[in-house]
């Protein structure tokens, strides 16, 4: 895509001018924009926008037009990644701008502000040739930067590094690890880039895994790991070290497994990290749990519940007792919905209690108590102290025991609303499962007000989302499930972009099964009869299962086939 360089395009461009003289505002809108400008520093464009004046699709397209340069939509722009880091981060953050293209007579240049002479001028003296400008929208530019400077060089480099400097001191990789004079250290940059990184694309974890010859270092973004391998095994020690100064752990402890949390701050993010270590074949592993404090907790009506699911959890909360659970594996975002559930029911008139282990997130108004096995603080001695404390609310971080769970049936059905979390695959098992934990069927009966199961699939990216017809296998199993009449014309899959780092997912979803049992499951919860309160829930109009709930959201074009079908295994497998 070869632009023209016309003197035009290369002397000063006043925006406000052209939009004047093209009739495209007033010059009165011209002079109340140069005002607002003035007090905010923000460049006439955006202050346009902001104020109304302008949409910023009319803008960009004027601009296009006017100075005979392309629009580019980066949401669906494949960049090169040698080419992008000719420009460094720095700059292009600096300037708004992003390398786009090579062409024979300069650069292709994505530019939010592209009136800007002095940013093209630094640019070229930055990359040595000639730069082209484009137009690319400033809120996409924003976002590219964050998912496409991503900082895996920079951790390799540093490793390198690391490795180096651990194999010219004479200084004990101790000393090294634990030494506070600075930030500088190459652990601690290091260290700094891995979080910068893993806050950038949104990572729940992060491993840190030494293996013979390599050190693993492995991000879950969207519930799937991505890996990168670094030859420099013998920086594991120095990192591990590090990371358990930072937790406050006995560094000289490497023969038994340890917990920990630290906090700190990542590109003006509050991280609360949860730490783990394991003694393995060849050193320590470490997996760190991020939890950003900074964004705060998901209200229900944010969670994506279908809107009856939502209608009918908020009805049941409202009742002053009862159980409600919340089911599902590890990782299926049991702890969010319960939280989501607390923020709507945190008010002054309410006392609210909560037993976790650990406690995830800090909340106002909330009497929040971490459990800790060690001292005899179990999970049933907490429950019991704190029905001593005139509670309206109790949360049980998870159902884990007979003990337990009996203690807070009987609190539901004494006055007290008990949220709580079970594992457990469905909705229907849930109750089977606390029978089998020794809980009575009439406790169950009496107590139990509402069942959630639910799991996470990841989210088409919308960046690559295309059309997606799908194959013999994915439309006979659709079929089964669905009927012959099912409409498969607004399925998408994501092909792979920067934004979605090649995945075709970008974020997840929940999937929620919602069970709330009716007179005739309750009858067979009292007479511990099992089969029929699975018939008695699989015939109540309100049940829908997981499966179905997520092939609903693949025929809606919010996740894949793929997705759809993966839930689907998972719940059959188990």
């Amino acid at each position: 895509m070869n632009m023209p360089a016309t003197s035009e395009g290369r002397r000063k461009i006043r925006l406000g001018d052209l939009l004047v003289e093209n009739g495209i505002i007033s010059g009165k809108q011209l002079e109340e924009a140069l005002s607002v400008q003035k007090r905010t520093g923000n460049k006439l464009g955006r202050t346009l926008i902001e104020m109304g004046v302008i949409s910023e699709d009319a803008l960009l397209n004027f601009l296009s037009r006017q100075l005979n340069i392309p629009l580019v939509d980066l949401r669906h722009y494949r960049f090169n990644s040698e080419l992008l880091h000719r420009l460094p981060e720095t700059a292009a953050r600096r300037f708004r701008c992003i390398m786009l293209a090579e062409q024979d007579d300069g650069y292709l240049v994505g530019m939010a502000d592209p009136t800007d002479i002095f940013a093209q001028d630094e640019i070229t003296r930055l990359v040595g040739k000639p730069v082209l400008a484009a137009v690319v929208r400033e809120a996409d530019l924003l976002r590219t930067f964050d998912t496409v400077y991503r900082r895996t060089e920079e951790i390799s480099d540093l490793a390198e590094e690391l490795g180096q400097e651990l194999a010219e001191s004479d200084f004990d990789v101790a000393q090294l690890a634990a030494s506070d004079e600075v930030t500088d250290a190459p652990v601690v940059k290091l260290l700094r880039s891995l979080f910068e990184d893993a806050v950038q694309v949104s990572a729940s974890d992060i491993h840190i895994e030494p293996d013979e010859n390599a050190l693993r270092i492995r991000q879950r973004i969207d519930g799937v790991l991505q890996e990168q391998v670094m030859k420099e095994k013998r920086i594991a020690n120095a990192v591990v070290l590090r990371l358990k100064l930072m937790a406050g752990l006995n560094i000289s402890e490497k023969r038994l497994p340890q917990d920990g949390r630290f906090n700190i701050k990542v590109k003006n993010k509050s991280i609360d990290v949860r730490l783990s270590t394991m003694p393995i074949q060849h050193g320590e592993s470490v997996v760190m749990r991020l939890l950003d404090q900074s964004t705060g907790i998901l209200d229900l009506l944010h969670l994506g519940m279908p809107p009856d699911i939502l209608a009918h959890l908020r009805r049941i909360l409202r009742h002053p007792s009862g159980m409600v659970l919340v089911t599902g594996p590890t990782g299926s975002g049991k702890t969010t919905t319960l939280y989501a559930a607390l923020q709507e029911l945190n008010v002054p008139d309410r006392k609210i209690i909560t037993v976790e282990d650990p406690v995830e997130y800090r909340l106002p108004r909330i009497n929040q108590v971490q459990v800790n096995p060690r001292i005899g603080l179990e999970f049933a001695t907490v429950l019991r102290a704190a029905l001593r404390q005139d509670p309206d609310v109790i949360l049980v971080g998870e159902m884990r025991d007979q003990e337990t769970a009996e203690i807070g049936l009987r609190a539901a059905m004494t006055g007290h609303l008990v949220l709580s979390t079970l594992h457990t695959n469905d909705a229907i098992s849930t109750a089977d499962r606390l029978l089998d934990m020794g809980a009575q069927g009439f406790l169950l009966a009496s107590s139990l007000r509402a069942i959630i199961a639910q799991r996470l699939v990841r989210r088409v990216c919308e960046f690559c989302a295309e059309a997606h017809v799908p194959d013999a296998h994915q439309a006979s199993w659709m079929r089964t499930v669905l009927g012959d009449g099912a409409d498969f014309s607004r399925l998408r899959h994501g092909r792979g972009c920067t934004h979605c780092n090649n995945t075709g997912y970008r974020g997840r979803i929940g999937v929620h099964e919602y069970l709330e049992p009716d007179e005739a499951m309750l009858t067979a919860l009292r007479r511990s009869r099992m089969d029929e309160f699975a018939r008695a829930a699989r015939a109540n109009p309100l049940y829908r299962p997981l499966m179905r709930v997520a092939l609903d959201y693949a025929l809606e074009g919010r996740t894949s086939v793929d997705e759809a079908q993966r839930l689907a295994a998972e719940v059959e497998v188990h």
